[in-house]
């Protein structure tokens, strides 16, 4: 399969060993990435996420449902060609960590703030040696470079598909650290999130919800839980 096709014409779906990962063949034939790549991915329970979006593909394919499948065509055809430029620019977010950027009023958002998040804060010195600095305000705040370098070396040793997924945990939480920490077991997702999400939540319980915001923000979780699934059939093919 080089492109996706219009209607389905296949009836069997398998997973079977190949090239050292696991690829998914339709009647035998092996799926193939847009770029042509052979859609191989690096654990059995990743292949067999793959297969069950094909298997449950009634008439017409929609690449919008079949999010692992999505996800593994990205490792391969994006992420994996260019990987260091991938991983040095989710490395630039611990720059500018969102955990580090904080309210200056009230005084419940900044103890929601510090409670949250002085946390990770420290599990990130405690687990890289990579003590980031808070700052209240939105004037940037120089970060020690010996610590940013210790936080980028986990994105370089990552595997192609763990930087695909570690790409949406980082960039839709806008924060390094909490990235790592829902990648690492440190977090679930759903606490990850909801982290990630204080000072929005905070500004809705004052002036209320905005239901496009709303809409937004649920897509966004959505896509965040997936990365967080993804890592794990990446690393170890476990979902817990």
């Amino acid at each position: 399969m080089s492109d996706w096709a219009v209607k389905r014409f296949w009836t069997d779906v398998n997973v079977v060993p190949d090239k050292g990962g696991f690829a998914v063949k339709l009647d035998g034939r092996p799926v193939k990435t847009p770029a042509k790549a052979a859609l191989v991915v690096p654990t059995q329970a990743m292949g067999q996420a793959v297969a069950e979006e094909w298997r449950a593909i009634d008439e017409k394919i929609d690449p919008n449902v079949m999010p692992f499948t999505r996800s593994a065509n990205a490792a391969i055809d994006k992420v994996r060609v260019q990987f260091d430029d991938v991983a040095e620019m989710l490395a630039a977010y611990g720059g500018s960590d969102l955990l580090c950027y904080r309210a200056t009023h009230p005084d419940p958002l900044i103890d929601r703030q510090a409670q949250g998040w002085d946390p990770l804060l420290d599990w990130a010195d405690d687990t890289f040696g990579a003590r980031l600095r808070p700052t209240a305000g939105i004037m940037p705040v120089e970060q020690d470079a010996a610590a940013l370098r210790a936080l980028a070396a986990p994105l370089h040793d990552a595997t192609p598909f763990e930087l695909t997924a570690l790409h949406d945990l980082i960039a839709l939480s806008g924060s390094l650290v909490l990235g790592l920490a829902v990648a690492a077991g440190r977090l679930s997702a759903e606490d990850g999130w909801a982290l990630s999400r204080i000072d929005e939540v905070w500004q809705a319980e004052q002036w209320g919800e905005d239901e496009d915001a709303m809409q937004a923000a649920s897509v966004k979780k959505d896509a965040f839980q997936h990365a967080h699934l993804f890592y794990k059939l990446s690393k170890d093919g476990a979902l817990v």
